[in-house]
């Protein structure tokens, strides 16, 4: 793998820790880049064909002089006794003291499961071998089986089919934000009558059932430049979260503020928030007894706002 890692990405790579045990191999090297899935898929290449080849392996105790001269490769900055063990492995020979099959095809199959960073400038790929391997590719052909089913589709034509599915849910998400739209403008219609007058300013507060913030924010800029001169704030919930969109028309921004109408709402389900003077959606948790305390916010807001 060594070998095969400085073939697909260049000489610079060094080993800068490993670990092998029963159920994988953990190989850590010098590199500054993520490996491409086609980089992955070279070296996976690369180390199945010297497998493949199915070449005796070969190991020699000998000089360390001897050992650099036969083009073994060494680690910089790793101190070697005078004599090391030279370990031949298809066309890889390395300075290595493990423990290593008799014919490279002992190891039966070679698989990347795993890629990352682990320190500047250092990378670390896991791979798995023989059984390990096996079991590997068949549970991934397990999924792909499951997933097929769900599809109602051949495995080979999942990609397709999942994409086809995407392609709808998207356009059912786009019409459902349509929809949404449609209805937080009748819905903002209707509240019209039920804004107040407070010393020459419309002050509206109503929750609109199912809209999310763009629906909030699309609604407050209709009643806005229907009522002229106004202090709004329209909630909803929307994914275990409050939405709350506070807005005041130009004119008033004098007697009254966005943010500061926002975060007295706000505060009163438990959350705050900061805003340009004439617009704020804060998003604030939700508790159990939001309700309550929205319709006494209706009640407060209308009674509060000073102006």
């Amino acid at each position: 793998m060594h070998k095969a890692l400085r073939e697909v990405l260049g000489e610079h790579v060094q080993q800068k820790g490993s670990l092998v045990d029963a159920e994988r191999t953990r190989f850590d090297f010098a590199h500054n880049a993520p490996m491409t899935e086609s980089q992955i898929g070279k070296v996976e290449a690369l180390v199945n064909a010297e497998i493949l080849a199915n070449a005796a392996t070969k190991a020699r105790v000998m000089a360390i002089d001897e050992a650099q001269k036969s083009g073994a490769m060494m680690l910089f900055g790793e101190k070697y006794g005078d004599e090391v063990r030279v370990l031949d492995i298809g066309s890889s020979r390395e300075l290595c003291g493990g423990t290593h099959v008799q014919r490279t095809g002992d190891i039966g199959l070679f698989k990347i499961v795993a890629e990352s960073g682990v320190a500047a400038g250092v990378r670390r790929v896991e791979a798995i071998t023989g059984d390990n391997a096996l079991a590997y590719l068949q549970s991934l052909e397990g999924t792909v089986a499951q997933l097929a089913g769900t599809l109602k589709s051949a495995p080979a034509e999942v990609p397709a089919r999942l994409q086809q599915v995407l392609d709808q849910v998207r356009a059912l998400e786009k019409e459902l934000a349509s929809l949404k739209g449609r209805l937080a403008s009748s819905q903002g219609d209707e509240l019209l009558a039920s804004a107040v007058d407070v010393k020459g300013v419309k002050v509206l507060a109503a929750m609109l059932a199912g809209a999310d913030a763009k629906t909030l924010r699309d609604t407050m800029d209709k009643l806005k430049d229907k009522l002229k001169t106004a202090a709004i704030v329209l909630a909803s919930v929307e994914g275990g979260k409050v939405q709350i969109a506070a807005g005041v028309t130009n004119d008033s921004i004098a007697k009254l503020k966005a943010g500061e109408l926002a975060n007295f709402v706000a505060q009163q389900v438990g959350g705050k928030a900061a805003a340009s003077p004439t617009w704020r959606w804060p998003a604030v948790p939700i508790r159990a007894s939001w309700r309550r305390r929205w319709r006494r916010c209706k009640r407060g807001g209308r009674a509060r706002v000073s102006l």
